[in-house]
């Protein structure tokens, strides 16, 4: 199949139609306001109200009529199935099990608009207190910021790069962007201004929207190195002095009022489902960061079925509240918080900046989500607090919370499915869970999701014995988020969910257990990498399936099990073909004073591990500190030492050493076959964190970053010995 630049083809299981415009909401909507976003005293004041009359906003609404699609453009046979230019086009994966009509970013709001305009859609916290945005206030703050963004000069395709804590001017400025024909471009708030630099010369950004002086401080480090970049708008904090170019919100804001709503929807008129609207990056485990490509359809459609498929509710049947702290500039937190939020009318409140820090529990006890998403790591991390506070509780009352999890865990083990819960597990319930599920701010929760990485089977058993279900979705940037959920309706213990409707995988190079490479196909499937056809075309093969280089096994029910990476098998000199997450995750269960544990091997003689220990994080720097947390110190206790830091341990602590022996070796018995043991192991000085390099931003381990770090100790694993 050749090969053109900047595109691949291949051949569709369906072509889209044309689409329908909408009749204009009546007339009849009552008067509301829309908050400005003033700078007064260092905080974003979206609810300092301005009055905006009936016919200001009936003026918006009929302007604003969803574009017409010209078909012909974008259905025409040379167009391919993937693009690395950001002004391409490709050809769309319809599939007759799911043939929902492509349709865009602003027709998915307008029709939202339609349905949820009174609804509550946005709720921060200002001076102690919570404030709400309705989705018709949210609709005309992003259309005031698309004009702002025409104003300052945003050229079709290319980029607004968002730098900041999620917050509703995150949510409408990306919105905007949209509107206004650009790309909205996410970066990481721990982002170095190198790492700015490189994403935003990259997506060829015209502006950069940041929160606060620090960065903007990035910004006008690199901004010589930036040709593209004509302004920079900063939202939380106004900036130290004066600079040109550099507005505040309320500024940018009203620069949007010299330009004609007319212009604006002449812009959206033109806009098509096949174009890029979103840029996603990649952490970069390895090399630069590839700029993941995402179409409004894409957008739209995996914001309808893969929440769909994950049991979200429309707010006219159960309005859906969720918690936004993870960050946006990640495929998992865009999808749910943000376009998810507008497809169905959820309520969506913002976290404080500190929420990773420990304040994440106290918003959550505030707002009671109904729907709750996170890193395998902030579930862990919920799961230490719990242990802590358990620790330190008088005898009784750990002792009830021990028996209520245990006769629970049970319960749900044996009779996963079952609604009929013996009396005893209810009783169990009642007295204890219940109340630590409404400490933990869970109360009204009915979906609990996680992502990004895998989770250990401790972690799941520990919230299945709190009656909290932890649902699994699994899918990549390249995937728009979800291409399998699970879901109350939809769920088993250690998998990844189901296929979402209208999409497909299949396995390719199976082994005997049949776990084979997962490669996927459908709506989901990105446009392509910006400016990279190389990775692009590795990516993507002749017949359009995306090549995840992740490995696993169906059941025969559909669902998907996930059991390693191609990449990170390790190849022993033998021979021996061996996957490290079974391994690792045997040794974490063993023994819970682990906190990381990474397998070694490949093209070496046997296996070996490093091994890092359970602590504290710095409650500033969330990095981890010197002391054991409570379950490693009740370790140590039952082993016999007194240790309660790391450094009390490392090269030390025969005790614990012993105890960590025995417990691989435990580990080496249950393993199928000899090359399989774990010979040698060593524990660093430090646990693995974003900062130190050993984890990207969600938390994923960068194996290649471990390898190179502590070479020298792993080399001394298989230096020969000396007679």
């Amino acid at each position: 199949m050749p090969r053109n630049s900047g595109a691949g083809y291949g051949c569709p299981h369906g072509d889209p139609s044309m689409l329908d415009s909408r009749e204009t909401p009546q007339e009849s909507r009552q008067d509301m306001t829309v908050g400005t976003t003033q700078e007064k005293l260092k905080t974003s004041s979206l609810t300092d109200r301005q009055p905006l009359s009936k016919e200001s906003l009936n003026h918006a609404l009929k302007l604003s009529v969803p574009e017409k699609v010209n078909n012909a453009q974008w259905d025409a046979p040379e167009v391919a199935l993937w693009t690395t230019r950001a002004d391409g086009r490709v050809r769309l994966r319809i599939d007759p099990s799911c043939p929902q009509l492509p349709y865009t970013v602003h027709r998915m709001f307008y029709e939202a608009l339609d349905k949820y305009g009174d609804f509550s859609a946005l709720g921060f916290k200002r001076q102690d207190k919570w404030e709400h945005i309705s989705y018709s206030q949210y609709y005309l703050l992003a259309r005031r910021a698309a004009k702002g963004f025409l104003k300052l000069g945003l050229e079709r395709a290319h980029s607004v790069a968002i730098l900041g804590f999620n917050s509703p001017e995150w949510f409408f400025s990306a919105v905007g962007t949209v509107f206004a024909g650009g790309i909205v471009t996410g970066i990481y708030t721990t982002s170095s201004p190198e790492a700015c630099q490189y994403i935003a010369y990259d997506c060829c950004a015209n502006v950069i929207v940041v929160d606060t002086q620090k960065q903007l401080e990035k910004i006008l480090k690199v901004w010589k190195q930036l040709p593209h970049l004509k302004a920079v708008v900063i939202y939380k904090e106004p900036p130290p002095n004066k600079m040109a170019n550099v507005y505040t919100m309320e500024e940018f804001m009203d620069l949007g009022n010299e330009v004609p709503e007319e212009a604006l929807d002449a812009i959206i008129d033109t806009q098509q489902p096949n174009q890029c609207c979103v840029l996603v990056y990649t952490s970069g485990t390895t090399g630069n960061p590839k700029g993941v490509m995402l179409s409004q359809d894409n957008i739209t459609w995996t914001a309808r079925y893969g929440s769909q498929a994950g049991d979200i509710r429309p707010a006219e049947v159960q309005q859906e509240v969720v918690v936004s702290y993870l960050p946006l500039s990640h495929i998992a937190a865009q999808i749910y918080d943000l376009w998810t939020g507008i497809q169905w009318g959820a309520q969506v409140c913002f976290a404080e900046p500190d929420a990773l820090k420990g304040s994440l529990v106290n918003t959550l006890r505030e707002v009671e989500p109904t729907s709750h998403m996170g890193v395998p790591r902030v579930w862990e991390k919920i799961m230490e607090r719990i242990q802590e506070v358990a620790a330190q509780s008088g005898f009784i009352r750990r002792k009830m919370l021990l028996w209520a999890m245990s006769v629970t865990l049970e319960q749900n083990l044996t009779c996963p499915g079952s609604d009929l819960k013996p009396f005893t597990t209810r009783l169990a319930d009642y007295l204890v869970l219940a109340k630590v599920r409404q400490a933990l701010g869970f109360a009204k929760c009915q979906k609990n999701f996680y992502g990004a990485a895998p989770m250990t089977a401790e972690t799941q058993h520990f919230f299945l014995g709190l009656n909290i279900r932890l649902y699994a979705g699994y899918g990549l940037s390249e995937t728009s988020g979800p291409h399998f959920m699970s879901s109350p309706c939809n769920y088993r213990l250690y998998s990844s969910g189901k296929l979402v409707p209208g999409c497909r995988v299949k396995l390719v190079n199976q082994d005997t257990e049949g776990i084979g490479e997962i490669c996927l196909w459908g709506r989901t499937i990105f446009m392509g990498y910006l400016n990279m056809e190389d990775k692009t075309c590795e990516a993507i093969d002749e017949e359009g399936w995306l090549h995840t280089g992740d490995v696993g096994r169906l059941d025969a029910d559909g669902f998907l099990y996930i059991t390693g990476r191609l990449k990170e098998l390790i190849i022993t000199a033998g021979g021996e073909n061996v996957p490290p997450v079974p391994i690792e995750e045997a040794v974490k269960m063993e023994l819970p004073i682990i906190s990381n544990a990474m397998l070694i091997g490949d093209q070496r003689k046997f296996l070996s591990m490093l091994l890092t220990l359970k602590c504290t994080l710095d409650p500033d720097t969330s990095d981890p500190t010197d002391n054991l947390t409570e379950q490693a110190v009740e370790f140590c206790q039952r082993v016999g030492s007194r240790a309660t830091t790391v450094s009390e341990i490392v090269g030390k602590d025969e005790a614990v050493y012993q105890a960590i022996e025995e417990g691989i070796r435990r580990v080496n018995m249950n393993a199928a076959a000899r090359p399989y043991h774990i010979q040698k192991w060593a524990i660093l000085e430090r646990d693995f964190s974003i900062s130190g390099g050993e984890l990207g931003p969600t938390m994923k381990l960068k194996r290649l970053t471990v390898l190179e770090k502590y070479k020298d100790i792993i080399d001394s694993f298989y230096q020969e010995q000396k007679m």
